[in-house]
């Protein structure tokens, strides 16, 4: 069993909170589903130290609702077929569109050694799964966050969280995902989802998070009333 955090908009802001369990080896779905889409400026991930992170390229303009309806209604059979992935959660958010978007997290254990970061044989087949079952939707942008928790200096973790986006980031280009689309970010332990006092909590804070963002071109066709 693994303990799953979902995030839910408020607003304009995104707040990492409510728990659940979800089955060991198999991805979980939570979020909104439906093709929800919520009209709110920013879709800043908000951490305990108040630092956050934007997800998706903000396109400067407002979003119709039926474009919003149709890249929701994307998303939601994506992170249908995402929540098959093994030791990951699946869950939908909302990015700086105000659109909605999918984060994956996959379970740390299966990630990195500690301090550690060569992927592991596990989840190089993790992520060569996501990356095949992303490759029918390529007007999507893949923004990876490698996390730590607060053992150590802040240079030596801000250096690995680094080093473990970017070994995602290879790893996913090298399964097809073209390198264009990926951008990757060490987040240190700026942004933790529990608590580093505690050896459980810390395991959970050396992660990686994936997310998945409408393009620019999806946005286009979804304005235009050709996304299918």
């Amino acid at each position: 069993m693994k303990r799953i955090t979902s995030l839910f908009l408020a607003c304009a802001i995104i707040l990492s909170g409510c728990s659940s369990m979800n089955k060991t080896g198999q991805g979980s779905l939570l979020g909104g589903g439906a093709g929800a889409v919520v009209g709110a400026a920013a879709g800043a991930l908000i951490s305990k130290d108040g630092k956050g992170a934007a997800i998706g390229a903000a396109i400067g303009t407002a979003i119709g609702a039926g474009a919003g309806a149709a890249i929701g209604h994307k998303m939601d059979k994506k992170a249908e077929e995402l929540a098959a992935l093994e030791n990951a959660q699946v869950e939908t958010i909302t990015d700086v569109n105000g659109l909605e978007a999918i984060k994956v997290t996959f379970d740390s254990g299966i990630l990195f050694p500690t301090n550690g970061t060569a992927l592991s044989e596990a989840s190089k087949t993790a992520l060569a799964d996501f990356a095949a079952k992303m490759k029918d939707l390529p007007e999507t942008d893949i923004t990876v966050y490698g996390h730590t928790d607060n053992t150590g200096t802040e240079a030596v973790n801000e250096r690995i969280s680094n080093q473990r986006a970017a070994a995602v980031e290879s790893h996913l280009a090298a399964n097809g995902i073209a390198k264009a689309r990926i951008h990757a970010e060490g987040k240190s332990f700026t942004m933790p989802v529990a608590d580093n006092a505690t050896v459980e909590g810390r395991a959970q804070n050396r992660r990686v998070e994936i997310y998945v963002s409408a393009n620019e071109n999806m946005i286009k066709q979804a304005e235009e009333g050709k996304l299918e």
